[in-house]
């Protein structure tokens, strides 16, 4: 019995160099690895390009809305006894005697160079006011967000992975009960049992004003760590833990609720009944295996909390005593004061949108398959 061989066909060197289907190949597999990072900046594009035009549809909204309302600002910025033309004048310099949508192309314009008008109230610039307010709710609200999503994430695990036993009853009526109650009453009670009751925690300020911080940032806790002085750390820290506990109550029932939920989808579907049947260990399974699909849907859900969490600085500062900006947007409209309401609405909105879009990449990184 003979064994043909394979006859195999050698082309030269040329042939294969000039090969089309060969450099095409190439092109192919260059142009795949190239894909990626034209893909991350088209997509930045067109985030920043929708942040641009949704901020542009804020300032126009705001800045209309409060010209329905009846005030004038020259009115209130002139003295008691000042006389009509001195209106007509101040009016002429604030570029109030222009039509609507000229004053607004002005206030624009100004906005875009760093001027955002003076204060009514103050007669100080408004964006020295913001400046300074700015670190105080960005801090709260960095604080709230760190407790209320460490305190939903761990209760949802747990929920979940004791589901079964008592555990889970317990912080099912723990979770309604915080559900409850809003927020601004959670500051108060907070106040009222460790704070005058108990005495464990100061209540009001950002620090103790027999402590003397460095100002280097703006942001104290910061400050106070640049400048290498533990102890006004952790006083400030401790000014911030009633408030922000008290917004991260706000926060983290749902977020345990949501987790909890995608937790249960997550082990009823295939693949996790093919990884158990592996033998996989159950603890591997929970956290590996489905936390990791189960954190998208709540990262979605704190994206919109983180919102509502921005909003709810407003009666949360002025309960404790903080200067942040929910304290300056309640001075600016007891005191109708325009100017200061327009930027402070602006910035809310751009802390709003920064969130929303720094969430839309987290999710992102964490699943690819995620369009941002």
């Amino acid at each position: 019995m003979t064994v043909r061989r394979p006859q195999i066909k050698i082309l030269p060197f040329s042939v294969i160099h000039t090969d089309n289907s060969f450099m095409s190949s190439l092109s192919a597999v260059s142009s795949i690895r190239s894909r990626p990072v034209l893909h991350y900046c088209l997509t930045f594009c067109k985030a920043l390009i929708r942040l641009l035009f949704i901020l542009a549809a804020v300032a126009i909204l705001v800045f209309f809305i409060l010209r329905l309302l009846p005030v004038d600002a020259a009115a209130m910025l002139l003295p008691p006894n000042g006389s009509a033309d001195e209106l007509q004048r101040l009016r002429a310099a604030l570029g109030l005697d222009q039509p609507l949508l000229q004053q607004f192309l002005i206030w624009l314009k100004n906005l875009l160079h760093g001027n955002a008008g003076l204060s009514i109230r103050s007669g100080e610039e408004v964006s020295t006011l913001i400046l300074s307010a700015l670190p105080v709710t960005l801090q709260l609200v960095t604080l709230a967000i760190l407790i209320g999503a460490g305190a939903g994430f761990i209760s949802g695990v747990l929920a979940f992975r004791y589901r079964f036993t008592p555990v889970r009853n317990s912080l099912e009526v723990t979770n309604a009960m915080a559900l409850s109650v809003p927020e601004f009453l959670w500051g108060i009670l907070l106040m009222l049992v460790f704070g005058i009751g108990l005495r464990v925690s100061p209540f009001f300020g950002e620090v103790d004003p027999r402590l003397m911080v460095e100002q280097q940032t703006g942001f104290l806790l910061i400050d106070t760590l640049l400048s290498g002085n533990p102890a006004a750390f952790l006083n400030v820290l401790s000014h911030y833990l009633l408030p922000s506990l008290a917004l991260a109550l706000a926060i983290a029932p749902t977020l345990m609720r949501i987790l909890y939920s995608s937790l249960n989808q997550i082990y009823a579907s295939e693949y996790m009944r093919s990884a158990r049947l592996r033998g996989l260990p159950e603890r591997r399974l929970l956290l590996v295996h489905a936390l990791r699909n189960a954190v998208l849907p709540a990262l979605n859900l704190m994206s919109v909390q983180a919102g509502m969490l921005i909003g709810g600085t407003l009666l949360i500062e002025k309960i404790y005593g903080l200067q942040g900006i929910g304290s300056l947007m309640i001075d600016a409209i007891n005191n109708q004061d325009l100017p200061v309401i327009q930027a402070v609405a602006l910035v809310y909105a751009i802390c709003v949108l920064m969130i929303n879009q720094a969430t839309e990449w987290l999710q992102h990184v964490l699943d690819p398959r995620a369009g941002v």
